[in-house]
């Protein structure tokens, strides 16, 4: 255990120093290279697409991560493999000739990253609409690429594309996708069950997240988190910190109906806007500050590689600690209050979250992600980029407008920290611990990977 704590502590120390000095410069220069329209209009491509999926063959957030990862990665490598700016490749070792089309490399690794990502989801899954969404993504890669006049320059960008995105597809060649649940049943006091607020059964659909092998991580679990309270489960449940968790969502989180809260009227559209995938979100924010600070394909093909893959290895991580933990959820602690041996918590039967999820509360995925990104935005960006930035929410009714605009990073992820506490899905320990495994992976990947070896 010393021996884990000390290499976390030289990851965040690593990392600090890089977003310290930054890991560029974009706005400072000009571009040296190609503009980076092609490669943040197949990043909008991929979230677009990954996001429709069906949450079962991979359209739930911490899946739709993964699998951005996995674009991203290879795109990263076919821009790497042409550019004459070049970094530590993620995976394709091979150089092709600067004369080949960037417009062929980024379209092609994506293309065929994408079409492999949605053909291998496993047959036994329902997805009525994958035939629809390869014709799509077809007649995508068939317009950018005829948009392309034919020369040896193009033929290039298509090989360096091809060999990016073979090299990822073999590398996630039985990587654990769609594997088995991870889920044990516990049935005592302080361990998660998969029935809902309403007294259904729903399944956690990717209960195999945190098996997946990680992208930049030595282990799914490289970056486990504390205990949640306590070692012991008991203590854990008997902990005045634990008490005080516990009675901070039982008095705001509550739905409005079933269950009063104190949580006002902004607070409630707040907490339901944040409902949104965290990858379509933050690749959108990418997307504005790379037009915006007016980076090549180079710094932006690394950015949105460092930020989906250390974002990747996030989910994977916050999942392996939900079920190697198994902390039961808000409230499933509130009504059961009366078997957690604290006498500073007292039971509320019918206590009904704003929001429920069908996994364990430790720790909060989407604060995992959060941290991941934001933190590799602020090493490129800071903390407080020129003009802000805005998010478009994906949420179903919040109560309010679709798109706010935020001042810095550290703005939104502290509202998240509290709108996943309204809400009533998280104790504010995972939220807070969430966040910070995100920034610890996202630290250890600056400090690992991606680093330029070559002319900048």
């Amino acid at each position: 255990m010393a021996r884990r704590r000390s290499v976390l502590f030289i990851v965040v120390a690593v990392g600090a120093v890089v977003g310290a000095l930054g890991v560029l410069s974009a706005s400072a220069k000009p571009p040296a290279e190609a503009d980076a329209t092609s490669v943040t209009q197949w990043n909008l491509t991929a979230a677009s697409t990954l996001a429709g999926l069906p949450g079962p063959a991979g359209g739930a957030p911490p899946a739709t991560q993964i699998s951005m990862g996995m674009v991203q990665g290879a795109v990263y490598d076919a821009v790497n493999a042409i550019t004459p700016k070049h970094d530590r490749p993620y995976l394709l070792t091979r150089r092709f000739g600067n004369t080949a089309s960037d417009e062929a490399a980024v379209a092609t690794a994506a293309y065929l990253v994408l079409k492999n990502i949605v053909e291998t989801v496993p047959p036994s899954i329902t997805f009525p609409t994958r035939g629809d969404v390869l014709a799509s993504l077809g007649t995508q890669y068939n317009t950018a690429q005829n948009a392309i006049p034919d020369s040896p320059s193009k033929d290039k960008g298509i090989a360096a594309g091809t060999a990016a995105a073979q090299a990822m597809i073999d590398a996630r060649q039985g990587d654990g996708r769609f594997g088995p649940s991870q889920f044990v049943p516990n049935a005592n006091p302080g361990y998660w069950d998969p029935v809902a607020p309403n007294g259904t059964t729903v399944l956690d659909p990717t209960g195999w997240v945190g098996g997946v092998k990680p992208f930049l991580m030595q282990s799914s679990s490289q970056f486990r988190s504390p205990d949640p309270y306590a070692s012991n489960r008991a203590d854990a449940l008997a902990s005045a910190a634990y008490a005080a968790d516990v009675n901070e969502v039982k008095a705001i989180g509550g739905d409005g109906i079933v269950t009063p809260s104190t949580r006002n009227a902004n607070q409630t559209y707040v907490a339901k806007w944040w409902q949104s995938n965290p990858m379509v979100s933050w690749n959108d924010v990418a997307r504005q500050l790379i037009a915006r600070n007016h980076l090549d394909i180079s710094d932006a093909a690394r950015l949105l590689a460092m930020e989906n893959l250390a974002a990747a290895d996030a989910a994977i991580n916050t999942w392996n600690n939900k079920y190697h933990f198994s902390l039961w959820r808000p409230f499933q602690a509130i009504r059961r209050a009366a078997a957690d041996g604290n006498s500073a918590t007292l039971p509320d039967t019918t206590w009904t979250p704003l929001i429920s999820a069908p996994y364990p509360d430790y720790t909060s995925g989407h604060m995992g992600l959060d941290g991941s990104h934001t933190t590799v935005l602020k090493m490129f960006f800071g903390d407080a980029p020129a003009g802000g930035y805005q998010i478009t929410s994906a949420a179903v009714n919040p109560g309010g407008p679709a798109m706010r605009p935020f001042s810095s990073f550290s703005q939104a992820v502290d509202e998240i920290v509290q709108a996943r506490i309204w809400a009533g899905l998280h104790f504010r320990l995972a939220d807070v611990q969430g966040e910070q495994l995100g920034t610890n992976i996202a630290n250890f990947a600056a400090a690992n990977y991606f680093e330029p070896v070559g002319n900048h």
